[in-house]
């Protein structure tokens, strides 16, 4: 197998997702967010956003907090050191498969 197929084996399936690939994209640019920001660029539905938000924090990419801003629910997220890690790791790999 030659070099650059064996980088393609190497990423990161948790990211590699589509939907999962935008959110850390996204959250890779910003200290944090909040769950509507990120559905509004992202396009996606509450279930499917809430879906790959649960991934990414099972694999500790991200970390949630919920909160309150005055009376209204906030959902807060932002990418874990772990999660920054990953994300320039995939990267690399990314880049060297390519």
């Amino acid at each position: 197998m030659n070099r650059q197929v064996r980088k393609i084996a190497e990423l990161d399936r948790t990211i590699h997702e589509p939907g999962r690939l935008m959110l850390m994209t996204l959250l890779f640019a910003v200290e944090g967010s909040d769950f509507l920001y990120l559905q509004h660029e992202t396009g996606m539905n509450k279930g499917t956003l809430s879906s790959h938000l649960s991934r990414l924090e099972s694999a500790g990419y991200i970390e949630v907090s919920k909160t309150y801003r005055g009376k209204v629910p906030q959902t807060l997220l932002r990418l874990t050191a772990a999660g920054r890690k990953a994300f320039e790791q995939y990267r690399r790999h990314l880049r060297e498969a390519l």
